[in-house]
């Protein structure tokens, strides 16, 4: 055999020259393309059909890969172009748009995967781990009941932004308010950005994707004024009445509270770096949520005296004495359970104790997030600057701040209006 045989760029063989100056021809690669497999390979990757006229609509008919049982196959498919009106060079140019994406590698195989099993496989074991507990269960929730119905029988390469976008637009006469809509849109582009990350599509189709209009203006979250708080503490029983007293003066979150130990606790200063939601502890929200907090001396003083209080709690006919401190090593909590001692949960604290006394002072209302609203509301109408109340409630961005948490005070505006300097009418 010639060697200009076992170079031929058309096979695969390995050529040795051998000892009497002839050439040996070798065993093929394993792995690489045998004899005709170019020609094959080549018919995969490039395809060039040509538009047909079926009934009243030009077609086309493609392979495209598919996840049978997690084996890939191929499967060729028709795919309607245009009515049977238009003329063969626009359906051509029709063709040739649909076909580039798969011609020029811009769709990788793993968009064929199928939606409900990349997010069982690959987006609930790989990503939502990495999230706080409270985050993954709302996720996981909204994944059950909004998109698995909606795209669970659809490949990732079927979730163009169009698709998406008729999704969303649906939603216009929908009973849902916007900002349910909006998290709805968060977890969708969290689970295809997700599928960018793992090169499983080439780019993430919510990101052109518009949200239908808010069905009424923004309304301002509750807050509470500070006769209101004055008045409800007064109705809490401790520990929790100290617990409710540091979260409204601190504006830490109910998870940061429950996971703040005693060596965070400084002269006038509470170190956050820890949180607690429902037994889940891990880092708080975010980087910006890892730092100190100045509080009041009075919060210091009250978490301090927690440690020499008894609390009795009416057991049938019995009164049980209980210790709102048990333990008061450096690492042990501020807020300990009455009875174990262990990390309190917020949902009790809450239905308990904070709803009850908000009811009787007329704020039903109350809640968590209210307390770290009315913190900033406050540090507002007490002239703090922007940045400073963005700092206290550790936000990453200012206009969270002053957008979402600091709320309309009509009378702080109408004492600034009055301190505004006016030449008297003659």
């Amino acid at each position: 055999m010639s060697a200009g045989f076992a170079s031929h760029p058309r096979h695969n063989l390995a050529a040795t020259e051998g000892k009497n100056g002839g050439t040996v021809v070798a065993e093929a690669k394993p792995g690489v393309p045998q004899n005709g497999e170019f020609e094959r390979m080549a018919r995969r990757r490039f395809q060039n059909p040509e538009p047909f006229i079926s009934g009243n609509w030009w077609y086309l008919l493609v392979w495209e890969d598919e996840f049978v049982d997690g084996k890939r196959t191929r499967k060729r498919k028709r795919k309607r172009l245009a009515p049977a009106t238009m003329g063969e060079r626009e359906v051509k140019k029709i063709a040739a748009e649909l076909l580039r994406p798969l011609n020029q590698g811009l769709e990788s195989i793993g968009s064929a995967t199928n939606f409900t099993t990349y997010v069982n496989d690959t987006y609930i074991p790989v990503v939502l781990p990495l999230m706080a507990k409270s985050t993954r269960d709302r996720y996981a929730g909204i994944i059950r009941n909004y998109l698995a119905p909606a795209f669970g029988t659809l490949c990732l390469r079927e979730l163009t932004t169009l698709t998406v976008q008729r999704y969303f637009s649906g939603m216009a006469t929908s009973k849902l308010e916007h900002e349910s809509i909006d998290k709805i849109r968060d977890v969708m582009s969290s689970i295809l950005g997700s599928a960018v990350k793992y090169q499983l599509l080439v780019k993430n189709p919510v990101d052109g994707v518009t949200l239908p209009r808010a069905k009424r203006r923004n309304r301002n979250k509750p807050n509470i004024s500070f006769e209101e708080f004055d008045a409800m503490i007064d109705l809490i029983p401790e520990p929790y009445a100290t617990m409710v007293y540091t979260a409204v003066y601190s504006g830490l979150r109910v998870s940061e509270l429950i996971g703040l130990r005693l060596n965070d606790v400084g002269t006038n200063t509470l170190m956050v770096d820890e949180r607690c939601s429902r037994g889940d502890w891990s880092e708080p929200k975010s980087e910006s949520s890892i730092a100190p907090v100045s509080v009041p001396v009075e919060v210091i003083r009250r978490i301090h005296a927690l440690k020499d209080k008894v609390v009795h709690v009416r057991a049938g006919r019995a009164i049980r004495r209980y210790a709102c401190v048990k333990s008061a090593e450096p690492n042990d909590l501020v807020f300990q359970g009455v009875r174990d001692g262990k990390e309190m949960r917020d949902n009790n604290i809450l239905t308990r104790y904070i709803k009850p006394a908000g009811r009787k002072v007329g704020v039903p209302f109350v809640n968590w997030r209210c307390l770290r609203t009315s913190c900033a509301t406050w540090l507002k109408k007490a002239g703090a600057d922007p940045k400073d109340i963005q700092g206290q409630l550790r936000h990453s961005r200012v206009s969270t701040t002053m957008n979402i948490y600091v709320q309309d005070v009509p009378e702080s505006r109408r004492q600034a209006v009055s301190r505004l300097p006016i030449r008297s009418v003659q």
